[in-house]
């Protein structure tokens, strides 16, 4: 429910800048972000509207915001992106800055924001490692490890050149923001919002920005191990070229020139002897490779279609070309092949009346074979699931 004072109403035309500050328990510093932002619409003339997002307080933030005069928008889901997505929803401006209402960053940069959005930029976002990191505002573990690591893991992963990832404090405009449809209720909501600019092709800048320590007497919200994983995971699932395609065909190339290589016989190395026990584990890695990328495959194709990484994709994009018929012809051989030579194992065994075999022997054409199987039923299978996608994308475009 939004309880919004009766002075606090402009015509939704006029507000050019809505500041969303998630809340929860924030007694200590939320008056003074208030009058902060307060002060910057003021001396520079920003015509905007501030929306205190409570997730739940127990302490005086609510009646705090009232006496305030700014706009208090109950959410009731907890959770940091549940917390933003309420309030993000309630705004009325053009343009839309967020930051946490610890008191750790410095509102009087809302002006700076709104200048580099004017200019064209659809994400701004503010980078702490740019600007300046006061004593005892970061823990050592994130501002040397998690953070440095996530926001260059993010830059390799989707292509975007933001040095700080999860830094609370950013703008956007709103016409940017309904196309990303942000959906992460937790603390990922941070990655998800740079991840999907950078799928969706905004234009994003970078502003920098001081963090000082935070006013708060209780722990943060912030859970490192948990949280940092959180936003691990997200940006795999995002990107499925480093979760599965990358390491699939890794694998692949690996075992595959390893599985040659002791097709033609034992391979020593000093005194280590590498035979058909090994040439079982590459069969493994090709059948673990292949699978890996299917699943790429699969997944690119799904998030287009859903819209989870962009635009929908159509079918005639990348590896998603593989028609039904296509998979079948290669699946179908593969598993020709691998019977075939089962059946050529077969006859052998035969001629000396299916007695002792020597394994040296055997299982240089029974291991190829059962891959080669494998490999078959996986792509023609797969390739009608593929072709189940495809049919949903007809359905979707009806």
């Amino acid at each position: 429910m939004t309880e919004i004072p009766k002075e606090s109403v402009r015509n939704e035309e006029d507000i050019e800048v809505s500041v969303v500050l998630p809340c929860l328990d924030e007694e200590r510093t939320l008056a003074g972000c208030i009058d902060t932002i307060q002060n910057a619409f003021k001396l520079h003339d920003l015509v905007g509207e501030i929306i205190v997002a409570d997730n739940g307080s127990v302490d005086g933030s609510r009646e705090i915001a009232r006496l305030r005069g700014v706009r208090l928008e109950s959410v009731n889901d907890r959770g940091y992106g549940n917390a933003l997505r309420g309030g993000i929803a309630a705004a009325r401006g053009k343009y839309i800055i967020f930051g946490d209402a610890d008191g750790s960053y410095d509102f009087m940069d809302v002006p700076r924001f709104v200048i580099k959005l004017r200019e064209g930029n659809e994400l701004v976002m503010g980078n702490r490692f740019k600007g300046e990191i006061h004593d005892g505002a970061m823990p050592w573990l994130h501002r040397y490890l998690g953070n440095p690591v996530l926001s260059a893991l993010g830059r390799l992963f989707f292509g975007v050149q933001v040095g700080d990832f999860h830094c609370g404090l950013r703008g956007f405009s709103k016409t940017a923001y309904d196309r990303m449809e942000l959906r992460s209720s937790g603390m990922e909501f941070a990655s998800e919002m740079v991840i999907k600019a950078a799928l969706h092709g905004l234009r994003t800048g970078e502003i920098p920005i001081e963090l000082r320590p935070d006013g708060r007497n209780r722990p943060p919200h912030l859970r490192t191990w948990r949280d940092g994983w959180r936003h691990l995971r997200f940006m795999m699932l995002m990107c499925p070229r480093w979760l599965f395609w990358l390491p699939g065909l890794f694998l692949f190339c690996v075992s595959l020139l390893l599985a040659i290589a002791l097709e033609l016989g034992a391979v020593l190395v000093g005194p280590m002897r590498f035979s058909i026990h090994t040439l079982l584990v590459a069969g493994t890695g090709m059948i673990v490779a292949v699978q890996l990328i299917t699943f790429a495959v699969y997944t690119e194709r799904l998030a287009g279609l859903i819209g989870l990484r962009g635009t929908p994709k159509r079918s005639g994009d990348g590896l998603t070309t593989v028609s039904l018929e296509h998979g079948l012809f290669v699946g179908f051989g593969l598993m020709i092949i691998g019977f075939g030579l089962l059946t050529w194992q077969t006859i052998a065994w035969s001629g000396i009346g299916f007695g002792p075999l020597d394994p040296e022997i055997t299982m240089r054409t029974v291991i190829p074979a059962v891959v080669c199987i494998i490999h078959g039923f996986q792509l023609g299978f797969g390739s009608f699931f593929l072709s189940f996608l495809n049919l949903a994308e007809l359905q979707m475009r009806e």
